[in-house]
């Protein structure tokens, strides 16, 4: 693993990084000391427990250390929403508690000097009235839980550095269940449920995308799905991309993380991701195992200096 400072990723077509912990010495002491240790270009963290309801408030002087050492190196950071809201749920506890967990999300996020807030799309939970899918109810409450929340979003106005509101990133899941949103032609709905908002962008997860049922392994397989979702967004709503290999067969709907090149969609598909016009200036962040090699950062650093080698391979036309 590498401890020489990566350049800032500013200067860079796609930075490259991963999710880091936070845990012991905070977003500063231990994240960008992770990402140190990993090679990261780039950051992803929670603000809050990702399978809880909680919204601590955090430390405003680790806040501030962090969003100042971010900006001092250049390095773009992320954070990711909890993993149990959802907005389509049929349980109005849920969706009041999904409301809060997210405002939290967009106001740390902002206070850190996140560029985007990621968000798990969800699934259209329960039952119709007569029965059959509750997929048109499930996004009418998404249109009424979240977009009173990017209105707040736009109130927010700049944070400490001057720096604007984060961006809302909608990462489409798996396929598991009744997913709302999980193939890129749905992200269309989506983004037209929150009325097109200028902030509301995308997280491909590629993972997710081999998942669903986008062949990412085939050649031309990555430039299909990410044709089809400008098609669906809109160009220049991706974002940011989660880069994942898959320990399972396309469309098989799981959401089981390989590291790069030892999964089912292989490496070399990730070098056509860097050539494609809409991930020009979008980060890459591995979520990918860490712990079956260590869980010191070892998985991490690997599969970080797997995608610096295709990037550096890739035809990019300038």
């Amino acid at each position: 693993m590498s401890t020489t400072p990566v350049p800032p990723a500013a200067a860079l077509r796609n930075p490259i990084g991963a999710h880091v912990p936070v845990a012991a010495k905070g977003l500063a002491g231990t994240g960008l000391a992770y990402a140190d240790t990993v090679g990261a270009e780039t950051v992803q963290v929670f603000v809050a427990n990702p399978r809880g309801w909680a919204t601590p408030p955090g430390n405003p002087a680790q806040d501030e250390e962090f969003r100042t050492r971010c900006a001092e190196r250049g390095v773009p950071a992320w954070v990711h929403a909890p993993y149990l809201i959802n907005f389509g749920s049929d349980n109005p506890a849920t969706r009041e508690r999904s409301a809060e967990s997210l405002r939290h999300s967009l106001r740390r996020g902002h206070a850190i000097g996140a560029l985007g807030v990621v968000l798990h799309t969800g699934s259209a939970v329960g039952t119709a009235p007569g029965g059959g899918s509750r997929r048109a109810e499930a996004m009418a409450q998404v249109r009424a839980d979240v977009r009173p929340l990017l209105d707040e979003l736009d109130a927010l106005g700049q944070n400490a550095l001057g720096e604007d509101a984060p961006w809302l990133l909608l990462e489409p899941t798996a396929g598991q269940g009744s997913s709302l949103c999980s193939r890129m032609e749905e992200l269309a709905e989506y983004v037209e449920a929150l009325d097109g908002h200028p902030r509301v962008g995308v997280c491909l997860d590629t993972c997710h995308a081999f998942a669903a049922g986008h062949d990412l392994a085939v050649p031309g397989g990555v430039t299909a799905a990410l044709d089809a979702l400008a098609s669906a967004a809109g160009p220049g709503r991706l974002r940011l991309i989660h880069a994942n290999d898959s320990e399972d067969a396309v469309g098989a709907r799981k959401d089981r993380h390989a590291n790069i090149g030892a999964g089912m969609i292989g490496a070399e598909p990730f070098r056509e991701l860097f050539e494609h016009p809409e991930t020009a200036g979008v980060p890459l962040l591995v979520e990918t195992p860490d712990r079956k090699h260590g869980g010191d950062g070892t998985g991490h650093a690997m599969d970080i200096a797997v995608l610096k080698e295709l990037r550096d391979r890739a035809r990019v036309l300038v």
